[in-house]
């Protein structure tokens, strides 16, 4: 009777330790996949910051949470790669004053440099945020 005991005692021991190593590595792996930008700096866009995040196989940006919205006419996303490629995206502000927090790149952008808030009715740059290097 001790005997069972005891081995229900090691598998119990065994389960939670193979539990804990399997979250541990699931959290590795979305850190790995994880990159934040420097602070937005420009005209109207000043502090927030991006992060890119990849939901295979997708890449994703996210706004934070301190970002603040510019009082322009037509803000939107524009994302420039390694080679100097730009790409205007979506609007920024959507109907009733909410916002695009997140937007889900087209696969066609293969690395992202850095984030800008481009003003497309006055076709002027608002602010950038850039990485640390090309993320992909």
């Amino acid at each position: 009777m001790r005997n069972v005991r005891q081995v229900r005692s090691i598998r119990r021991v065994l389960l939670s330790s193979l539990a804990a190593i399997a979250l541990l590595t699931a959290t590795s792996s979305f850190a790995a996949d994880t990159h934040t930008s420097k602070p937005f700096s420009g005209i109207k866009v000043n502090g927030g910051m991006v992060t890119h995040s990849k939901h295979s196989p997708h890449n994703v940006l996210t706004l934070s949470d301190d970002f603040k919205v510019p009082d322009t006419p037509a803000p939107h996303w524009q994302v420039v790669d390694s080679k100097g490629n730009v790409y205007l995206l979506q609007r920024l502000v959507i109907k009733d004053d909410k916002f695009n927090r997140s937007i889900t790149l087209p696969s066609y952008i293969l690395d992202i440099a850095k984030v800008q808030i481009w003003c497309a009715w006055a076709e002027t740059l608002l602010g950038e945020a850039l990485f640390d290097s090309p993320v992909k």
